[in-house]
């Protein structure tokens, strides 16, 4: 099994789902390394102390752009983000910038239940999946043509 580094993030209204979501998939999760957002990561460590769980701000202080952060510098392998699209977020462009990135960055991303069980029940999620790292050569380059 290769170790994956999980970022978890959930809404307020989506935190129970996360630590039940966790519950029911531990024995694929168990040996991997997690990082999340404030309370997401207190109530994920208390419900299940057998996870090594770093703790980072949270979501609105700046736990979503920490993330952020750490999917541009190659250091995030999944992010499962439990969004409550029923609930106005006060740090909305937060949330969209986290987003956009582990989209820009190729990595994989669930928002749900349904696609994170997709996710670790693949034969991909165990045997060193990588995805295909993002050529941004073109891009970084644009405008020093002489």
């Amino acid at each position: 099994m290769t170790r994956k580094r999980i970022a978890l993030v959930a809404h307020d209204a989506r935190k129970a789902d996360l630590i039940a979501w966790i519950g029911a998939n531990i024995r694929l999760l168990d040996g991997h390394a997690f990082w999340a957002t404030g309370t997401t990561g207190q109530k994920v460590s208390a419900a299940h102390p057998g996870l090594e769980v770093t703790p980072l701000k949270s979501g609105p202080l700046g736990g979503d752009q920490q993330i952020g952060a750490m999917i541009a510098e190659g250091r995030i392998d999944l992010l499962v983000f439990f969004v409550d699209p029923m609930t106005a977020q006060p740090h909305d462009v937060d949330v969209k910038a986290l987003t956009r990135l582990a989209t820009l960055y190729n990595i994989p991303m669930a928002c749900n239940e349904s696609t994170a069980d997709m996710v670790v029940s693949s034969p991909l999620f165990a045997n060193g999946y990588r995805p295909r790292p993002v050529d941004f050569s073109g891009y970084e380059t644009r405008g020093t043509e002489v």
